[in-house]
């Protein structure tokens, strides 16, 4: 795991001192300074395309990130974060217990996002791009398999390097904690040309390859420093 932290760590120190310069200018309402927070929850996640369907892995998320205001009244901003996330994909068909029944990978996203804030209510909606790095390949000859289809496990191995998309809903609960609902996926395969064959009565009926692509839906818990909207969003609910 050292690794993983020595790739997060300049992101880290990056944010911790873009929120000292928050805390120092908080008082000067106009001035358009980064919120820096920290965030952590859960992922729930599949592998479109490897034949298993639903969002059956669970796995955890956690980082930092920055918001950037883009006008006076902050209802614009940017936010860029970095994150170690698990997503992959789990078989719950087979319980044969000498086959993996699930396929992790680890990774650290750099997403950059534009929200939207609502002034009245505060709810905040937001969509992007991001980065994301593999740190962690699965591990095994086996994977999970069932009696319609057998993936090829002779190259476990998956791209690196991802590009996703995401929207992301955040909901203010108590000054700057705010639950956050994000959904992401691949723009580009993470493995291509994945083979498969179907057997059917122990006979090889049927073979196809499919391009994978990560998807995943994730629950957070986040809190922005600086953020002064609060009360502003119980003066607009009044009017």
């Amino acid at each position: 795991m050292t690794h993983i932290y020595r790739k997060i760590l300049p992101f880290v120190t990056l944010l911790l001192l873009l929120s000292s310069a928050s805390a120092q200018h908080r008082g000067r309402r106009n001035s358009a300074v980064f919120h820096a927070y920290p965030v952590a929850g859960l992922t729930i996640s599949q592998i479109e395309g490897d034949e298993l369907k639903g969002f059956k892995l669970p796995g955890f998320t956690a980082g930092v990130g920055a918001i950037l205001p883009l006008d006076r009244d902050e209802m614009w901003h940017l936010s860029i974060e970095a994150t170690y996330s698990q997503r992959g994909a789990k078989n719950t068909i087979n319980p044969d217990p000498y086959l993996l029944e699930a396929l992790r990978l680890n990774y650290v996203d750099i997403p950059i996002m534009l929200h939207f804030t609502d002034p009245y209510g505060g709810i905040t909606i937001g969509a992007g791009i991001g980065y994301s790095r593999l740190v962690q390949q699965p591990h095994g000859s086996l994977f999970f398999s069932d009696t319609y289809f057998i993936p090829d496990t002779s190259d476990m191995s998956f791209l690196r390097n991802d590009i996703p998309i995401m929207v992301d809903i955040r909901f203010p609960l108590w000054q700057g904690l705010k639950f956050s609902f994000r959904w992401q996926y691949s723009l580009f395969p993470i493995k291509k040309d994945w083979h498969f064959t179907r057997i059917t009565n122990g006979t090889n009926t049927e073979t196809w390859t499919n391009d994978c692509y990560n998807s995943s839906l994730s629950f957070r818990l986040l809190y922005e420093f600086g953020d002064s909207k609060s009360s502003r969003y119980k003066k607009g609910r009044r009017r």
